[in-house]
């Protein structure tokens, strides 16, 4: 792979504008458009208390952002000094802080109500359910593996490449940078020890359109039409979000109780080495802004780090050699790992977490039946709809009932059903599910 081709295309056309460079533009668009602004109201682990201010998807997406920015910026500076025909195209470190920005702050944007919980619910259907099981033989054997294992990742590719969404249509490196796993959902042959290979980043309906990104942009294939190697920079954007959640959930778990302040700020005092200076963090009055501060100074050390490993394998993840977190190699790993521990036995596993997750189990699996079933007895066996189905159907918001109609496949009926649930905010699901188990009367609008 080289970067004339990963910046620009195969038609080497330079992205780079004078006021505002196409990457730029792209980072507009999203902060502007519908799915982006969706994400205040989708859980990032904790439910919103009313005591205290945790982080949504919303918030998440904007730090990973500004921490990919960075990342891009320190890399890009140095990518530049290796090939100064970038430079004389007009590319700066400015266009690569750009692109890795925005791929972070969509990198979220697929993701359904109640968390990663959302993906479980959603394939669990598909998996378990009667409802889900019934269209099983009514789809291609590729196309169940989408839909048993629904992957946010693959979704949020989805919305990024749908011409509904006008507004929107992203450069191709951004679409790229995007995918931190750029392969489909059934693979023959086991590619799991490359870490781009462990999940999936499109589905059967947006196959194509990856394909010919991919060609376009010089991937390197793995297996011909079905898995590629990952845009160099889309590693970038997969260790902003490893910063991000790996600190500021630890920083949410302490605001809320959950984990002590003295165990949070030893770990943080771990990251931070000799720069950890204990005499100063006294003189700060409040709980929140001592941690505050230290999760500050963590994040800008895992910068550096990630950023050093980065370079110091530039040249295999062009060859496509080299295929790992970067997290995983910088020196704070360690202790980083002691974080997770910690995060999996006093957050993840906390009471408000696991009520997250019984009832996203409920409330999505409750509304995939209602409608999948509603909706393919209104497609395809109209004879048999009960009254009830009907009006299921018929509060399907309009612009899911058009396209609807005009797809001719069961698995593209079941994937408009799953656009509708996996964007639904947390509350906007809940509020659905009560009015169509009768438990709320009042009327919703699509």
């Amino acid at each position: 792979m080289n970067w004339i081709q990963l910046l620009t295309g195969e038609d080497g056309a330079s992205q780079v504008r004078s006021d505002r460079s196409v990457f730029e533009r792209d980072y507009d668009r999203i902060i502007f458009s519908y799915p982006f602004r969706r994400l205040q109201d989708k859980t990032q682990v904790f439910p919103l208390p009313e005591q205290d201010f945790v982080h949504t998807r919303l918030t998440h997406s904007l730090e990973v952002s500004s921490v990919g920015r960075s990342l891009g910026k320190i890399t890009g500076e140095e990518i530049l000094k290796k090939n100064p025909e970038l430079a004389e195209m007009g590319f700066s470190k400015f266009d690569f802080g750009a692109i890795v920005s925005a791929a972070c702050l969509t990198h979220d944007l697929g993701n359904p109500p109640f968390g990663h919980t959302g993906e479980d619910a959603i394939s669990d259907f598909f998996r378990s359910h009667a409802g889900g099981q019934f269209f099983r033989d009514l789809v291609s054997v590729d196309e169940w593996h989408d839909l048993i294992n629904f992957e946010g990742n693959a979704q949020g590719f989805r919305i990024l490449s749908d011409s509904k969404y006008q507004g929107l249509k992203l450069t191709e490196p951004t679409l790229a940078a995007f995918t931190k796993y750029p392969r489909q959902s059934l693979l023959k042959d086991s590619l799991t020890k490359r870490r781009s290979q462990k999940k999936f980043g499109f589905f059967q309906s947006e196959k194509a359109t990856f394909g010919q990104l991919a060609d376009r942009l010089g991937l390197k294939a793995l297996h011909p039409g079905e898995a590629w190697c990952r845009h160099p920079l889309a590693f970038l954007v997969e260790a902003a979000d490893d910063i991000c959640y790996h600190l500021i959930d630890l920083e949410d778990g302490c605001r809320m109780g959950l984990v002590s302040e003295q165990q949070t700020t030893d770990m943080f005092a771990g990251l931070m080495g000799d720069r950890f200076m204990p005499e100063k963090l006294k003189l700060i009055p409040g709980k929140n802004e001592r941690i505050g501060l230290l999760r500050a100074i963590s994040i800008g050390i895992l910068i550096d780090q990630c950023a050093t490993v980065f370079l110091e394998n530039h040249q295999q993840v062009l060859d496509g050699t080299f295929d790992q977190a970067l997290v995983d190699l910088i020196p704070a790993r360690e202790i980083l790992a002691d974080i997770i521990d910690v995060s999996i036995k006093k957050l993840y596993r906390s009471d408000m977490v696991l009520e997250i997750e019984a009832g996203g189990f409920e409330v999505l699996g409750g509304l995939l039946e209602l409608f999948t079933s509603a909706s393919y007895k209104y497609l395809f066996d109209h004879g048999s709809l009960s009254r009830k189905q009907v009006s299921v159907f018929r509060l399907l918001p309009e612009s899911t009932q058009i396209t609807l109609s005009s797809d001719a496949s069961v698995y593209c009926m079941l994937r408009q059903i799953m656009d509708l649930v996996s964007g639904l905010t947390d509350r906007h699901a809940v509020g659905i599910y009560r009015k169509l188990k009768g438990t709320s009367l009042a009327g919703w609008a699509g």
